[in-house]
Order: C-alpha cells, then structure tokens, then sequence
C-alpha cells in the first residue's frame, strides 16, 4: 500500500525547507497534501479561466447536444458572462462599425477594456443587465426600395455575440446539411458548390427558386421563443432572447416597440433566424422529400434564400402548394416576384428545344446568375455568371467615390481600385466565369479614363497612356475558387463522389 504511485499511502509528501541549501537552517519545512483517491492525472479544464480553457467547456456541451437530441440544457448563461468569452466576443466585433444609441466606439470602449468587461460580467451575472433599443438606418437595395438595418449598442454586440458562440455548441448539432447561411465553418461558396454539384450529379430537371418576403421583419416572436425552449431551458438565456427581441427601434428620436421580426444587423439576429427556419422549413422539407417525393429531390437554403431542385414537374407542384401553407402556419409568405418555377438541368435545353422553345431561364442565387451550359466535350456544366445587377451596382458605387478622390494622384486611387478589383476576384472569381473578370476590369478603367480627362479641359491623358497606367495599377482577372466537385472532394477525400453528393447534404437533406 505504501510503495509508490500510490494514492492512499500514510506518508505525507513532504516540500523542501526554503532555505534547504544550508545545512544549520531555521526555515520551516512545509507539508503537502497527497493526491485524493481517483483523480485523473490531468484535468479537462485549466484552474485559469483563461481563452485556452473556454473550448473546453463548450465542447462537452457540443457532445452532450450530440448524445441526445432531445436533451434540454438548464445551465448555459455561466459560459456567456465569462470575461475571457466576453472579451474574445469584443475582438471579433469590427472596430471601425457604426455605434449604437449609446455613440460608444469599438475604441474608446477598450481604452477600458478589462474594467469595462468586469463590470458588463458582473451585471450579466446578478440580472442588472438591460438590453438598449436598436438604431434603425435604411441603406438602398437593388430594386429601389431600402433595407431597413438595426445598430444595437456596443455593450449588446458583445453580449450578443458570446450568447450565440455558446448556443452554436448547441444548434449546430441539430442544423441539416442543407442549411449553409451565418454558420461557422460554412460560406456562400459552400452553398454554391454544392447546388452546382447536385444539379449536375443528380436527376434534376426543375428548379424552384424561392425567397421569403420581408423574413427577418415578419419573425414571430412567440412561435421563435417556442422554438428556442425546444433546446435551451435555461431561463437566463431565453429572458436575454426575449430582451433582444423586445428592446424596440429608435428611428428619427422616437422609439416604438418591436411587436414582430428581429432587426438586421445585430449579432444575434442570424442565429435566431436559422433556428426558427430550421423548425419552420428544414426539418419539415427533409421530412417532406422522404414521405411525398416521387423522383430526387435536393435542397440548398442560404438565410431566406433557398433553391429546390425535383426530377418530376409534379414533385415541384405539390412541394410549392404544401410549402405555402406551411410557412403561412408560422407567420411566414413567400415573395411573389421571387419565387419562381423553371426548366432547368441536364435535358432542360433539348426538351426546350423539341418543342419549339427558347433556351432554358437562368436563375440568381447568392450574386451568380446560374446558366444552363456545356464543356467543349459537351459534358453538361452548371455556368455561373455575375449578377448583371450586382455588377451595375458596384460600377456606380466606384463613380462616385471615384468623384470623391478627383484631385488624388493617380497611383494612390490605382492603389484603392486595385483593392476593389481582387475582392470582386476573390468572390466571382469561379470556374467559367473569366469573361465577367475581365469585363468587370475593364468598364473600371473605362469610369478612371472619364474621371482623370475631368480634372482639366486641357487634359493630357490618352487612353494608351491610361492603359499603361492600369497594367501598372490594377490586378487582372483570376479564378480563385476551385471547381465545385474538387472543393467537395477535399472536404470529404475518403468518400466516393455519390456519397459526397449526400454528405453535403443536398441530396437529403442530412446532417451535414
């Protein structure tokens, strides 16, 4: 029992006088105290509280989420009002964001940081924390109309944003594949990838493409609180959610209280729109495909944004019939203008064409307008091209601030274009789509030409000369992005290409 290693033996481990080196010391020698009967050698949380040990935490309520669906968590609000969660939170905010009712900068907030973070954990811990009304601004949309965006104050960013970290350990568990908007790990090119990869590896012959009007507007609070006690229990968590949702929006000096819908903008407002269609639309669409659908099916959802792929024209019918009274139970309407059903696919082009008809109709999706096409082999290929209106949008936002930097020297507004230039690159720089590049390169030096021969009428810039200037300044078009069946590849390499077709969650709308 005594021999060593072992947990119960009566001797005490004793630590060395602190003056141990000299033989005649005085120095008291301390006891320790021996290890307690089963402990690991290691533990799963460090004594600190510090970034290192906040993954910790949230992975053993991931696995407990993933042991048991049903299971309800009582107890998540310690992991939001940690000072180490609430300061990570702050690091991921955008410094030079807008600021709230409150006019408190990213900057001057942290010119205090860890007083102002102590304070904020303090107050979220005994309950004084008060959620601040949005600030609602309206920027332009495509068609005309304005978007109306909400700027919570900074305080409720950081809370927010600690709040969905932790209820992410949670729902994205229970997320399908099929869902690809605001979630970690996940982007637009996911999304695009893998419609373009179920459309060409699967029987598809209509496409629904569909949108959801005015949806973060139209979001009904109770049926969304309903929804978020399905999961979390935890009262704190839900009394914050309804604090959020119920804090009203300052507009011109006036504040009105938020009956319905959670404002664009906020931290939090993605979370919860993903969790509310996870209930009103995934969960059912998936249960839907297996249960009614005679032919293949593939589904790929984007926000409110989501195309549905069928075999069968009668499959389309009466998904979209089924679909409407659905999302009306939840408060919810389909767009009328954007929601269409079209021929498209593998035999849309021949079919079309046996009858007499035009090329197939394209359709848009995630700034990419999706063309049925062919390889010089003839192979089928989903072509995706810019947005015609994104595009004429973007070109008009560059005149004008071109306008603003007139009287710059050319080569530091060269610097800003070329800036511009590979963020269009990165993002529509996908397979087939180089034509777009190097027109989208080419109508910029077109507005630089226009703006420099503005400077004076005697101006002496020439279009060779401005040529000469471009290919010094401006980047040319490259394709960033790999093709869509390789990118699936490489997050799936061990699976054969059907089986990543359903992994990605397209197909049946599984567990991505």
């Amino acid at each position: 029992m005594n021999e060593h290693g072992k947990s119960d033996g009566p001797i005490v481990p004793e630590k060395r006088p602190n003056n141990g080196d000299v033989p005649t010391s005085s120095a008291e020698a301390v006891e320790g105290r021996g290890p307690a009967k089963g402990n690991s050698s290691q533990q799963n949380r460090l004594r600190a509280q510090n970034r290192k040990g906040l993954p910790n935490a949230l992975d053993r309520v991931r696995e407990a989420a993933r042991r048991d669906r049903r299971m309800q968590f009582t107890t998540l609000w310690h992991h939001v009002y940690n000072v180490d969660r609430l300061r990570q939170a702050y690091e991921c905010l955008r410094p030079k964001a807008a600021a709230g009712i409150d006019g408190v900068t990213w900057k001057e907030y942290g010119e205090n940081l860890g007083g102002n973070l102590q304070e904020l954990a303090q107050r979220l811990q005994r309950g004084a924390y008060r959620a601040r009304p949005v600030r609602r601004v309206y920027i332009p949309k495509a068609d005309g109309r304005q978007r109306p965006i909400g700027i919570p104050a900074l305080e409720d960013k950081i809370v927010q944003r600690a709040t969905v970290e932790v209820l992410n350990a949670v729902y994205e568990v229970d997320f399908l594949g099929l869902s690809y908007g605001f979630r970690p790990g996940r982007s637009q090119h996911n999304a695009l990838d893998a419609l373009a990869v179920g459309i060409t590896q699967k029987k598809v012959n209509w496409v629904l493409d569909a949108d959801i009007r005015g949806f973060f507007d139209t979001i009904d609070h109770d049926w969304l609180v309903r929804f978020v006690e399905h999961r979390i229990a935890d009262k704190r968590v839900v009394r914050h959610i309804k604090k959020w949702l119920k804090a009203g929006v300052l507009e011109d000096g006036e504040w009105r209280v938020a009956e319905e819908g959670t404002p664009q903008g906020g931290s939090i407002s993605p979370l919860l729109a993903n969790v509310y269609l996870h209930y009103a639309f995934d969960l059912w669409a998936h249960d839907w495909r297996k249960r009614h659908a005679e032919g293949e099916m593939i589904l790929v959802r984007f926000a409110d944004d989501f195309i549905v792929g069928f075999q069968e024209r009668t499959d389309a019918d009466r998904f979209l019939e089924a679909l409407k009274q659905r999302l009306k139970r939840f408060m919810l309407e389909l767009h009328p203008q954007k929601t269409r059903l079209l021929e498209f696919g593998r035999y849309a082009a021949e079919r079309r064409r046996r009858r007499g008809q035009k090329k197939p109709e394209t359709f848009d999706f995630l700034g990419f307008t999706h063309v049925c096409g062919k390889k010089r082999n003839g192979q089928f290929v989903v072509l995706r091209r810019t947005m015609r209106k994104r595009q004429q949008r973007k070109l008009k936002a560059i005149k004008v601030e071109l306008r603003r930097r007139l009287h710059q020297p050319w080569w530091r507004v060269g610097d800003w274009l070329a800036t511009v230039l590979r963020g269009h690159y990165q993002y529509y720089g996908v397979p087939f789509n180089y034509p777009a590049l190097a027109r989208m390169r080419h109508q910029v030096i077109g507005l630089w030409y226009k703006t420099l021969r503005r400077r004076s009428q005697r101006t002496r810039v020439t279009w060779e000369r401005m040529k000469r200037m471009a290919r010094c300044t401006l980047p040319t078009p490259r394709i960033y992005q790999p093709y869509p069946d390789e990118r699936l590849s490489r997050q799936h390499p061990r699976q054969e290409p059907s089986a990543v077709v359903l992994h990605a969650g397209i197909c049946a709308g599984g567990p991505g």
